[in-house]
């Protein structure tokens, strides 16, 4: 485990949220106002997915851009930066291990980034479950 550079950062890093965060929330009601039933907190499910639509079959990742190394805004910190390279990219196999077995078990896996504009990642997932409901109905 590395050094905080401070006791204040140290602090803040563990008062991170993990869930209901600002942009889940706000995915949450573009969703609702699409009238997709979603669902939260499903322990059941591998990797426990932000939000779910379970008549779809469509599990959502909610991934903050530094935590999970998004490629337009992650930048790695200089202080332990060799430590937070290796938790970044740890990270990243985890979440692609998530959405293998999801997707194993037949879920549709979308990813969405903090910085997307909850309307357009909405209108994504609508577009993608639609579709995929078309083929399962082929």
């Amino acid at each position: 485990m590395p050094v905080p550079k401070s006791d204040i950062v140290a602090s803040n890093m563990r008062r991170m949220p993990t869930r209901g965060t600002k942009p889940e929330v706000a995915l949450l009601q573009a969703l609702q106002i699409r009238n997709f039933r979603v669902e939260t907190d499903r322990t059941d499910l591998p990797g426990r997915p932000d939000l779910v639509l379970p008549v779809r079959r469509v599990a959502v990742f909610v991934n903050g851009c530094f935590w999970h190394g998004c490629p337009k805004h992650f930048v790695v910190p200089k202080n332990n930066r060799g430590w937070w390279i290796e938790k970044i990219d740890g990270n990243r196999r985890r979440d692609r291990r998530k959405a293998t077995h999801l997707r194993r078990l037949g879920w549709l896996v979308v990813t969405v980034w903090e910085h997307e504009d909850p309307s357009r990642a909405a209108q994504r997932i609508q577009k993608h479950s639609l579709r995929r409901s078309v083929k399962r109905h082929s």
